[in-house]
């Protein structure tokens, strides 16, 4: 049963989705965020391909907050795309407040060269 939480966070999910669609070229870096972990990746909408995906279940061996560990997923998704030709990505946090785990992902990722 989904919470009131949810269903607002579904409902601005979709106000995003309108707006924003991935392409082989410039990718949809979409971000979830669970009690736990975190999990990004890059999403080609015309295809309906993921072209790199990267979580916390990824780097068991590291250790850190969960914060640290965004940073670090950001970073390693950033390494996946230049490995598969991607330097540009638009940016879908998913519904999710751009604060916290999320921000962290995105500032990773944007040191790990992504341009978004």
């Amino acid at each position: 049963m989904a919470t009131k939480k949810d269903l607002r966070r579904l409902r601005i999910k979709r106000g995003i989705r309108k707006k924003i669609s991935g392409t082989a070229e410039k990718p949809r870096l979409t971000v979830f965020r669970s009690n736990t972990g975190i999990y990004a990746q890059l999403v080609d909408d015309i295809k309906g391909h993921t072209i790199a995906s990267c979580s916390t279940a990824e780097l068991k061996a590291e250790k850190g907050t969960k914060s640290d560990l965004s940073k670090l997923v950001g970073k390693k998704l950033a390494e996946k795309a230049a490995s598969a030709g991607v330097s540009q990505v638009i940016f879908d946090r998913n519904g999710f407040l751009y604060h916290g785990r999320v921000k962290s992902l995105a500032e990773g990722a944007r040191e790990g060269g992504l341009a978004f």
